[in-house]
C-alpha cells in the first residue's frame, strides 16, 4: 500500500512539470537570449549613431576650442588649443550680434503669428468648417511639404517692387506697396509673413487634434450658464490646450531659431545684412574656411536654444 502511494506521488510531481526553481532560471536564460537577440539587431543602428552622430558631436566640440581653419585639415592635430576665445570673439563680432538681432526679431515676430494663424484656422476646421474640411486641411498643410525652393521662387515674384501681385492688389486699394525685398526695413517682415503661411500648417494639425480632444460637454454646461463664445474659449479651450500649445511653441521655436532657407534662397542675408540669421552667419564662417570659430557659434546657438526651450517649458507648463 505504501509502495502504491510512493508512486502515486512520483507520477503526480512528474505530471506536474519541473520544479519552480528550474522554470525560474530558463525563464531567466530565456530573457537573456532575448535581450541578446535585440542588441544585435540594434548593433547596427548604434554603430551608425556613433559613427556619423556622437563622433562628429565630439569632434565639433573639440573643434570649437581651437584654432581649426580649412589649410589644417591636412594635420589635425597640430591646430592650437585657443580655450574660449572663439567663443568671446562671437559676443565681439558685430555681423554675428546683428545676425542674434534679426534671429531674435525673426522669433518674436513669426512664432507668436505663427501659433496665432495655426489655432484660428484650426478652430475653423474644427467647428466652423462642416463640408470638404478634408481639402481645406490639405491646402493648408500642402505649403508644409512644399519645396522651399518652390515657395521662394513663388514668393519672391509676389514680393517684387513693381510687378508683385502684393503691391499690385495694395495699389487698387490706393497704398504704395514697399519694396519688400529690397529695402532693409521691409525685409524681415517679408520673410516672416512667407515663414508663417509655410509653416503654420504643421502648428494647425497638431492643434486640431488637440481641439478634438476637447470634451464638448464642457462648452454645452457653460453656455447653458451663459458663458459667451469668447470666454468659454479662453476658460475651457485654452487651459484644456496648454500641452498642446507648450509642444508646438518649443518645437516652432526650435525651427525659427535656426531659419536659414528663407533669406539663403530669397536674400542672400541682404539687404545691408538685415536678414542674415545666426544659422546662415555660421554657414557662411564654415565657408570662409574658419571652421573653430563656425563650431563655437554653431554651440552658441545650441546654448540660445536650451535657455529659450527652458524659459518655454517654465511659462507653459501645466500648474499643479
Amino acid at each position: 500500500m505504501a509502495a502504491t502511494s510512493e508512486v502515486t506521488t512520483r507520477g503526480e510531481a512528474d505530471q506536474t512539470g519541473p520544479s519552480p526553481r528550474g522554470g525560474a532560471a530558463k525563464t531567466r536564460g530565456g530573457a537573456f537570449g532575448e535581450g541578446r537577440a535585440a542588441w544585435l539587431l540594434a548593433l547596427p543602428f548604434c554603430l551608425l549613431f556613433l559613427t556619423f552622430t556622437v563622433w562628429p558631436v565630439i569632434q565639433s566640440l573639440f573643434m570649437s576650442f581651437t584654432d581649426t581653419r580649412s589649410r589644417d585639415l591636412k594635420t589635425p592635430f597640430a591646430v592650437d588649443i585657443v580655450g574660449l576665445d572663439n567663443f568671446t570673439k562671437a559676443l565681439s563680432d558685430e555681423q554675428f550680434l546683428q545676425s542674434a538681432r534679426n534671429t531674435a526679431y525673426f522669433v518674436l515676430i513669426g512664432v507668436p503669428l505663427t501659433l496665432t494663424m495655426a489655432l484660428a484656422a484650426a478652430v475653423v476646421l474644427d467647428r466652423g468648417i462642416t463640408k470638404f474640411r478634408s481639402v481645406f486641411r490639405l491646402g493648408f498643410y500642402l505649403p508644409v511639404i512644399t519645396s522651399i525652393v518652390a515657395v521662394a521662387v513663388v514668393w519672391r515674384f509676389l514680393l517684387q517692387d513693381e510687378y508683385g501681385l502684393i503691391n499690385t492688389a495694395l495699389g487698387w486699394i490706393g497704398i504704395d506697396g514697399p519694396n519688400w525685398l529690397g529695402d532693409p526695413n521691409w525685409s524681415m517682415p517679408a520673410l516672416i509673413m512667407m515663414a508663417s503661411w509655410r509653416n503654420f500648417g504643421t502648428a494647425m494639425i497638431i492643434f486640431l487634434a488637440g481641439l478634438q480632444a476637447v470634451p464638448w460637454m464642457l462648452h454645452e454646461a457653460a453656455a447653458i450658464d451663459g458663458a459667451s463664445v469668447w470666454q468659454r474659449f479662453r476658460h475651457i479651450t485654452l487651459p484644456m490646450l496648454r500641452p498642446t500649445i507648450l509642444f508646438v511653441s518649443v518645437t516652432t521655436g526650435i525651427g525659427y531659431l535656426q531659419f536659414f532657407e528663407e533669406p539663403f534662397v530669397m536674400t542672400n542675408g541682404g539687404p545691408l545684412n538685415s536678414t542674415i540669421s545666426m544659422s546662415m552667419y555660421t554657414y557662411k564662417q564654415f565657408g570662409f574656411g574658419n571652421y573653430g570659430y563656425a563650431a563655437s557659434l554653431s554651440y552658441i546657438i545650441f546654448i540660445v536654444i536650451a535657455v529659450v526651450t527652458a524659459i518655454q517649458f517654465r511659462l507653459l507648463r501645466e500648474k499643479d
